[in-house]
């Protein structure tokens, strides 16, 4: 079957040399003006004074809006896509708003696998379908690879993945396919792949397997993609927007949308603050719809009867203690049960390894079922000579797919894994599908499509090819030595007192990656106001980011820090639950929460947090990964 596979690849070598001269990597050359805005723009964006607005100035600007002044253009939601459009169009010098129910990353966003990658599978499918369109797709997204991980490296980098070989036809397949990936890539390849003997292969990864199953290893073949820190990103995208005067707004749902005269064009949106529980219209030439798995329930608010363009996918991922794989080595499991290709990545200090692929519901918490994590937890066991044990599962999650279907095509057997943009009601544009890799050139479509509905009038084309978010200009990786240098952590005691404690390699790596050259605001807190103390046992995360997230970054509730500004809650859910009173009790003291805010916070949390199948608080029958 092996070698059956080697014919299509062989031919399509050749035709990939080929395509590649037609696909064009050249990119529109700057205007004059387009250069000058970049440098403006870059300006703000680098400034280190830079504070974003309050939320209460940014709702006010929503407010602000009126008939006869809109916005040029209105944004719902604000996943990844939502603040990608948002960044993008306030680039152009159009004035922008952007509205997310929940918090930003709050949904598919931030249950990622954290992987910014041209999709090895997908060009498998290009060379066995012989399907050209297919391989222009895995060319874009990695020519988009390499743009996210220079827009926002301190919380990119390039991972290496290795691929188990137990016979030799499989190893020159993989070989042979992934230095076809490293021509895909062309000039914006991140390394060279290569194959390792089984004796490197070991040394690389300890934990691989060798023999079993009646195989043996003959080596590995080790490619390259990207790591991202999904929800950081997305919301390093939300206050680079705001940064530069986009009016976005977390917790802000819109509950309906307000029409022309004659009925015939969607002129604005009924927006209902979650914080304070007061409505609001905002009124733009033309509203973008991001909301990712929940577009069509959005879509259906301007007209009833529009046909359904979204199928929902599951897809579960688990986390696992740092000892399953080595720290800076990847492995993909190129075969599973389901044909999925399942990863097991070094993620955060600890080991992320998924995902599943199963139709669902669209809901606002989903939750992984156990029959998925046993059938991650089967899939990784193959190929690992470690014991691989339920009990180990510090988290387990669950993200919605927005797979979908272009509802202007003449057919729907073919649901895309590409994005659409589309105009099913004047004035309100819709962009869904793709995938975390393409977010930027998917934002950059939907605003074409928005100028050109809209008939808008940008100041410049789009610069976001080109343009580091907040907290990425100036940084590198040695960064992290100025704060291990020149700060301490202020940690008060149980007891009242206040004693100095190191800002120590571990903890100033984080804050540099976290936050790229705006870690040192954070230290400053730690350092200037006492809250130096770690929220969790073996954890770096300081109780000064949940100021510095509360002040910074739109950080309104207890799990918008758990999950989306630190990623305690995905890296450990019971780690996450012990932090929690005092995160609660920080952000009372930013926010001026009351006791019954306090109590509502932790209520919320609890049920949140429990939506993560952790073993500690899963129901579940060990089978055979046994708690030995």
């Amino acid at each position: 079957m092996a070698a059956s596979r080697l014919k299509p690849l062989a031919a399509v070598v050749a035709a990939t040399s080929a395509s590649l001269a037609a696909i064009s990597l050249a990119q529109t050359p700057a205007t004059a003006s387009d250069r000058g805005s970049l440098e403006a723009v870059r300006r703000k964006l680098a400034d280190p004074a830079v504070m974003v607005p309050p939320r209460e100035v940014q709702e006010s600007a929503l407010i602000g809006s009126s008939p006869t002044s809109p916005l040029d253009m209105l944004v719902v939601g604000g996943g990844a896509t939502g603040c990608g459009v948002a960044l993008d169009a306030v680039s152009r010098g159009l004035r922008v708003g952007l509205v997310e129910r929940e918090d930003f990353s709050s949904g598919t966003s931030s249950r990622s696998t954290k992987l910014i990658h041209g999709g090895v599978r997908y060009l498998e499918k290009a060379v066995f379908n012989l399907d050209y369109g297919q391989l222009k797709l895995v060319f874009h997204a990695l020519r988009e690879r390499k743009q996210v991980i220079e827009n926002a490296p301190h919380l990119c980098h390039a991972l290496p993945c290795m691929t188990p070989c137990f016979d030799w036809i499989e190893a020159v397949y993989y070989w042979i396919g992934l230095k076809m990936y490293d021509l895909v890539a062309g000039r914006r390849m991140l390394h060279l792949s290569r194959y390792y003997s089984e004796e490197e292969s070991a040394e690389l990864f300890p934990t691989l397997a060798r023999k079993g199953h009646g195989r043996s290893l003959k080596g590995t073949v080790v490619y390259y993609d990207g790591q991202m820190n999904d929800s950081r990103l997305n919301v390093g995208l939300a206050c680079s927007a705001a940064l530069l005067g986009a009016a976005v707004l977390n917790y802000a749902e819109v509950i309906s949308f307000i029409k022309d005269e004659f009925g015939e064009r969607v002129i604005g949106a009924r927006i209902h603050d979650k914080q304070s529980g007061k409505e609001f219209d905002t009124y733009a030439k033309v509203i973008v719809n991001a909301a990712g798995p929940f577009c069509d329930s959005v879509r259906k608010m301007a007209n009833k009867d529009a046909p359904t363009m979204i199928c929902p996918s599951s897809g579960v991922h688990i986390v696992l203690p740092d000892y399953y794989s080595p720290e800076g080595m990847g492995l993909i499991v190129p075969k599973t049960k389901d044909g999925r290709v399942v990863f097991m990545l070094p993620w955060l200090g600890r080991t992320v390894a998924g995902t599943t692929d199963s139709s669902t519901s669209i809901t606002m918490l989903p939750e992984p079922h156990e029959d998925e994590i046993q059938f991650i937890l089967d899939a990784i066991s193959d190929y690992l000579n470690v014991q691989v044990r339920r009990v180990d599962v510090l988290s387990a999650w669950s993200g919605i797919r927005p797979l979908a279907v272009d509802p202007s095509a003449k057919n729907t057997e073919s649901i895309s894994r590409d994005h659409v943009v589309c105009e099913d009601y004047p004035g309100l544009i819709t962009i869904t599908g793709g995938k975390w890799t393409t977010y930027r050139s998917m934002a950059e479509d939907a605003v074409d499509a928005a100028i050109k509905t809209g008939k808008l009038n940008p100041t410049n084309g789009c610069l976001t090819d080109n343009l580091r978010i907040v907290g990425a200009y100036d940084w590198d990786p040695a960064s992290f030595t100025v704060l291990a240098q020149h700060y301490v952590r202020m940690k008060k005691t149980y007891g009242g007192k206040v004693i100095p404690g190191a800002m120590d390699s571990a903890i100033s790596k984080h804050l540099s990656h976290a936050y790229g050259t705006l870690a040192e605001r954070v230290a400053i807190i730690a350092q200037n106001e006492n809250l130096g103390k770690r929220l969790a046992h073996g954890y770096p995360f300081l109780e000064a980011e949940v100021a510095y997230c509360a002040r910074n970054e739109y950080c309104e509730s207890a799990i918008d820090f758990l999950a989306r500004r630190s990623r305690l809650a995905f890296l450990d859910t019971d780690a996450a639950s012990r932090a929690l009173p005092r995160v609660i009790q920080i952000l009372a003291a930013e926010h001026k929460w009351d006791k019954a805010r306090q109590k509502l916070e932790m209520q919320k949390a609890k049920e949140f947090l429990e939506t993560f199948k952790s073993s500690k608080n899963a129901q579940f029958r060990d089978g055979k990964h046994t708690g030995q």
